[in-house]
């Protein structure tokens, strides 16, 4: 299965991202959130940004249509 990081300022904008890499929609993936970030002291210093990990999820109907 295909799987990938991605960082963005909001989990949000992480899935995002990571969804428009695939080439994909959020109904066949698997999300699992690394890191929610932080926005840091007054949203300047310190900010961390999220970080996910998408997984494609296994399509068993195309596999079964290549058997």
């Amino acid at each position: 299965m295909k799987s990938i990081e991605m960082t963005g300022k909001t989990v949000e904008d992480a899935i995002e991202a990571a969804l428009k890499e695939l080439g994909v929609k959020s109904d066949s993936v698997d999300v699992e959130i690394l890191d929610r970030g932080s926005k840091g002291i007054l949203g300047l210093i310190g900010a961390k940004p999220a970080r996910v990990k998408v997984t494609l999820k296994k399509d068993y109907a195309a596999i079964a249509k290549s058997f």
